[in-house]
């Protein structure tokens, strides 16, 4: 819940507010993706108790990371529109080291939970949290960011399936694919915004007309790495076919956007990229592992 919906409905701020801290829309996706990656691995029957656990491990790590990461960016935030009213900014949350135990100890009770399921879990978990701790806002570096948002899936995999594959390589190499093109477009469609937080390196030190290149062969690589995961994985028709026409839908959105680089145009494709085209890809995934 949003800090203008508290502000309505009269409630206070603190127990709502941290909350708020931990993304919970973004953290949401990243638990439907890590439990289907899970369901997948298991063949689709996973055992209940395992499956719960492992969705509390990615919760609240992810939370925990989440939460992290919005304190290790208050400064930045509080110098842009679109993030100035975060609780950490906002002073919702004061004094800000509240925010950062808070979510150490989430991160610290999901590396547990982690490690009570697999030991790969943990590490993965690890890794995630770590590269959390570094990639932000004021650090460019995608294999970070891949590294931190790839790591949930692992961990759901790991659960049921403590082996390295082929399939949860791919799974990971979509993710990987994926993160660029979704934070760059936000960076492109809000560039103002960035630069006033004193962010300025790519793709903000491009102009958008050479940015939006960029963007459309990652697509183009997105589309590629979604249908190596149709071979790899063995998945059916179903996956193939949804999998075709979200990704031409992406190709066909980071086209417009070469065509007219504008704002609105990259917000757009940043849209896209989140569950219209992640989730649904991961959930196409699922469903097909279980009717097969």
């Amino acid at each position: 819940m949003s800090h203008q919906a508290n502000r309505i409905l009269n409630l206070p701020h603190t127990p709502l507010s941290y909350i708020e801290l931990l993304k919970p829309k973004e953290t949401s996706l990243i638990c439907l993706i890590s439990m289907c990656a899970a369901i997948t691995a298991a063949g689709g029957n996973p055992e209940v108790g395992a499956l719960l656990v492992t969705l509390a491990a990615i919760a609240l790590g992810s939370g925990g990371c989440n939460g992290l990461t919005n304190y290790l960016d208050r400064e930045v935030d509080a110098r842009m529109e679109r993030t100035k009213h975060r609780p950490l900014p906002a002073k919702m949350i004061d004094p800000p080291k509240k925010a950062l135990w808070w979510s150490l100890s989430l991160i610290v009770i999901g590396l547990i939970l982690a490690w009570s399921i697999h030991p790969f879990c943990f590490i993965a978990g690890l890794l995630g949290s770590t590269a959390s701790a570094v990639w932000r806002k004021r650090v460019v570096c995608p294999l970070l960011g891949a590294i931190a948002s790839s790591a949930p899936i692992a961990i759901g995999w790991f659960a049921f399936s403590p082996q390295v594959s082929p399939s949860l390589i791919s799974l990971c190499g979509l993710i990987w694919v994926w993160v660029p093109l979704h934070v760059w477009s936000v960076m492109i469609a809000h560039r103002d915004d960035y630069l006033r937080g004193g962010i300025s390196y790519f793709p903000l030190s491009w102009e958008n007309k050479d940015v939006v290149k960029v963007l459309l062969s990652l697509s183009l690589l997105l589309y590629a790495t979604s249908i190596i995961l149709y071979f790899v994985a063995d998945l059916g028709s179903l996956y193939v076919g949804v999998a075709s026409g979200i990704g031409l839908l992406m190709i066909g959105a980071n086209v417009n956007l070469v065509v007219s680089p504008c704002s609105l145009n990259a917000f757009r494709v940043y849209r896209l990229t989140a569950f219209p085209y992640l989730g649904i890809i991961f959930l196409i995934i699922c469903v097909d592992v279980l009717l097969t």
